[in-house]
């Protein structure tokens, strides 16, 4: 059994509401990262999952494999807005990450009291018994077009939420 726990941390200059909805609205998260978008019902037991954009269908056709039409699922366990959203999560676009476990997600806001206006998201992600996905979502260093794995997506949400827009040109 391996057992990793990935934690990714950012600061953002807007409010705490602003985060959540950014997470958990497809309206945002079809604007940032892999702009692909999720759905959630929010609720403990709710389903969640975020669905393949056109873009990533044609990248698929173009290199012989095809794409899901839901990317990622999983099932949310706790849900206290604008604080706190713990889910599982499970990759489906690649065979190796789909064929493992479901993963645990946590995302943490909290708001500064140092210093109004900014909060302070943190993502851990605990990924036993899933290597493959451990690796994806480390992202890779060398590649500057979209393999960057939660520090890509944390800070592509960043200069969305805090400039309007994003890094990826979504």
């Amino acid at each position: 059994m391996t057992d990793t726990t990935q934690v990714y941390r950012v600061w953002i200059k807007t409010a705490p509401e602003k985060i959540w909805a950014a997470i958990t609205e497809p309206e945002w998260t079809s604007k940032y990262g892999y702009a692909a978008p999720a759905y959630y019902e929010l609720k403990p037991g709710g389903a969640y999952r975020s669905e393949a954009t056109e873009e990533m269908r044609e990248f698929g056709r173009q290199n012989g494999f095809p794409i899901p039409d839901t990317i990622v699922d999983g099932e949310v366990v706790e849900s206290d807005p604008p604080r706190l959203l713990v889910q599982t999560w499970r990759m489906l676009m690649d065979p190796t990450t789909a064929a493992e476990p479901f993963t645990k997600l946590t995302y943490l806001i909290e708001e500064l009291k140092s210093q109004p206006g900014v909060c302070r998201l943190t993502i851990t992600h605990e990924l036993v018994d899933a290597p493959a996905t451990a690796t994806m979502v480390a992202g890779s260093p060398l590649d500057e077009a979209g393999g960057g794995g939660w520090a890509w997506v944390l800070s592509d949400l960043k200069s969305l939420l805090e400039t309007g827009s994003a890094l990826s040109g979504s």
